[in-house]
């Protein structure tokens, strides 16, 4: 393929919808392989926007507004990056060849909302999967509890992000809070959740799946190590890489990861999230884009998730490769505060074998994702504790 020249009338131009700090890594990723970026998110300042060569800000549900500035920009491609996106005028846009959806419009269309995707590999795709079933009022969740999901179960909304809105029901006072909280969860307004039983795994991965062109020029499929993570309300706080894995589950869940994203199509990085239980192997999500539990790989791999994503809808050749044994942790924001400042830093990078990333997010909440702590070792377990302890030096303060 071409690249041309950014800020020219050869540039390749690619739009990305959503810059948190997922997309501004990715943003990175394409500058460095000469690419012309515009960045659109919901608020000004976004991270992804400090680093676009231009910024803007839409309610990127809204169709209208959403098509007319993909026909000001004219970018080469479309690349989503968050969930509460008109995905209607995404399928609209690449049926009339304004531009190329990664991976594909329907992709977008079936990840972004859990209906969707569930539907597909439990129902289509025949994979294994928790029960499930899906709800639009208190009653439907508690006949849906009744009829076979039990307790403990998960309630989410069908359109979320970052573990917003999801909760776990114990019993049946839980039901009206975890109801409540799944509406005011939801990324679009929506009363329709999805109730699923929870699954008593032994550990829970995510393993990221790259689909790029090869040496013919065909589509093939690329796995990196697979990652080992945990999460809090949906949220991760700490990931590592590799997680040790038995070579039949492995391949069990390589198997599964390549069935979801063949059947999605596309080019690109996908983040496979997917629940172990002895040898058994069942799907949970699939997002069409870098994971927030793969920022691990900015100090694992020699081609981080970000870049794997950016060569991949260039159709270009990539490298899982693992390069150490290492771990992520979570800076939260601490406080409901604007443009705080980090005490610290300092101290915690005197921890061996650390870095970190300061996302540069122009707000903070009690638990909002600030930043990440990366650490690498000779084991997995003590880069963790590198990791976390480095996070835990960090001091949010108010600025």
């Amino acid at each position: 393929m071409k690249i041309g020249t950014p800020l020219s009338k050869t540039a390749t131009k690619v739009m990305l919808l959503g810059c948190g700090e997922l997309g501004k890594e990715v943003i990175i990723a394409l500058q460095r392989l000469g690419i012309e970026v515009i960045g659109v998110d919901r608020y000004k300042n976004a991270p992804g926007h400090q680093v676009a060569h231009r910024a803007y800000v839409i309610d990127m549900t809204d169709a209208a507004a959403l098509k007319t500035l993909i026909e000001k920009e004219k970018p080469d491609l479309v690349v989503p990056e968050i969930e509460a996106i008109a995905t209607d005028m995404l399928a609209e846009i690449e049926a009339e060849k304004i531009a190329i959806i990664i991976p594909t419009a329907r992709a977008t269309q079936l990840t972004m909302n859990r209906e969707g995707i569930r539907c597909l590999a439990a129902e289509t795709l025949n994979i294994a999967t928790s029960k499930y079933a899906f709800a639009e009022s208190l009653n439907e969740l508690k006949a849906a509890i009744d009829n076979g999901i039990g307790f403990p179960c998960i309630v989410k909304p069908v359109m979320s992000s970052s573990g917003k809105g999801q909760s776990t029901i114990n019993n049946a006072d839980d039901i009206q809070v975890a109801w409540d909280y799944a509406i005011s969860g939801a990324r679009v307004a929506t009363t329709r959740i999805i109730v699923e039983e929870k699954i008593n795994f032994d550990y829970e991965i995510t393993l990221l799946t790259v689909r790029t062109l090869d040496a013919n020029g065909e589509v093939n499929t690329y796995f990196c190590e697979p990652i080992g993570h945990i999460q809090q309300q949906g949220d991760y706080v700490e990931s590592w890489q590799p997680q040790q894995m038995h070579t039949a589950t492995l391949e069990k869940a390589q198997h599964i990861a390549k069935t979801v994203t063949n059947n999605l199509g596309g080019r690109g990085l996908f983040g496979v999230e997917l629940f172990i239980k002895g040898d058994e192997v069942y799907f949970s999500e699939v997002s069409p884009r870098p994971h927030d539990t793969g920022m691990v790989t900015m100090i694992t791999q020699y081609q981080n998730e970000f870049e794997l994503h950016a060569r991949a809808i260039l159709g270009l050749p990539v490298s899982t490769a693992l390069h150490t044994a290492g771990a992520s942790a979570v800076i939260y924001g601490g406080m409901d505060k604007t443009g705080i400042e980090f005490a610290n830093i300092e101290k915690a990078l005197a921890v061996p074998q650390t870095d970190i990333r300061l996302f540069g997010k122009p707000e903070a909440f009690i638990k909002r994702r600030m930043g990440v702590t990366l650490a690498y070792a000779d084991s997995t377990n003590a880069a963790r504790g590198r990791a976390k302890k480095a996070a835990r030096l960090v001091k949010p303060q108010d600025g």
